[in-house]
């Protein structure tokens, strides 16, 4: 039985093949080995119900996700997996690698993610090839849910947005200056929270500020982290997460205006990457 899973910093999913040839899915936190520990990783797949009837007879584990970019923070998650996966081989692997086994399949091309945090990679085909980008929330994250709470929360705090929006805004999330300063200095998982906020746009993608707001932090992010390659007129870009996938209409328009060829626009990645697997395995197999 091969189980995969596709995790963000906010959410993890999970698709596993059943021996009657139907799919079990079922989500978890996120597992972003940054900001949860091997405990902790270990703890949440455990209490996960869903899975656990199975756990003895999954016999492959594919897990992408945030985070996992360093060979210790893969053990990590690595580690944590086997504690219920016992008789399981372990593969993990960034959420770039997974985002490209959805997207480009085993072609060449680019691929981006908008989701909590936001990254972007090139495909040859065979592996994510290493690049500069995917900085973390604090230094980078352009056009992802954290940079666009991150600015509607400093607009709402500075008193910059618009009154009607700033209205809503309040009535919606309760929040001061006290609360954010809390919940991003001193709890777990501020980009979680952070991106949170970010939800807010969902329902007002169509105000001249919200629209601006999306124009600007999707230009930003191509300028910042897909512009700087020099063959990226040459290959199609792919998009997975959230933000791209909802406001889709804003990012065609900024991919336009800068020339990017915009591709598959997924929201969330498992299906289609639970496919390539369990046909890459099979193929394996015939092989063999």
């Amino acid at each position: 039985m091969i189980l995969v899973a596709d995790s963000g910093s906010s959410q993890s999913d999970w698709m596993l093949a059943l021996p009657d040839g139907e799919r079990l899915a079922f989500t978890t936190k996120g597992l972003n080995p940054f900001f949860v520990n091997e405990k902790d990783i270990a703890k949440i797949i455990q209490n996960a119900q869903e899975i656990v009837p199975y756990a003895d007879r999954v016999s492959e584990v594919y897990f992408f996700g945030s985070g996992c970019t360093s060979p210790d923070r893969r053990e990590m998650v690595s580690n944590a997996l086997s504690q219920l996966f016992t008789n399981s081989f372990i593969s993990v692997e960034t959420d770039l690698v997974g985002a490209a086994y959805a997207t480009c399949g085993d072609r060449k091309g680019y691929i981006a993610t908008l989701g909590t945090g936001s990254d972007v990679s090139f495909f040859d085909g065979h592996e994510v090839l290493p690049t500069r980008q995917g900085l973390g929330y604090v230094l980078g994250d352009e056009g992802s849910g954290v940079w666009f709470g991150k600015q509607l929360v400093t607009k709402f705090l500075y008193g910059v947005m618009p009154a009607d929006l700033s209205a809503e805004f309040y009535a919606k999330y309760r929040i001061n200056k006290e609360i954010i300063i809390k919940n991003v200095y001193q709890r777990a998982s501020p980009n979680a929270y952070l991106a949170s906020l970010a939800l807010f746009m969902g329902a007002h993608a169509d105000h001249p500020f919200i629209d601006e707001l999306l124009i600007t932090g999707f230009r930003e992010f191509i300028v910042t982290n897909i512009k700087p390659f020099p063959d990226h007129r040459d290959y199609i870009c792919h998009f997975v997460g959230s933000i791209a996938f909802y406001f889709i209409e804003q990012l065609r328009e900024v991919c336009e205006q800068q020339d990017v060829k915009i591709g598959k626009v997924l929201r969330r990645p498992i299906t289609e990457l639970f496919n390539y697997i369990v046909q890459r395995e099979k193929n394996y197999e015939i092989q063999a």
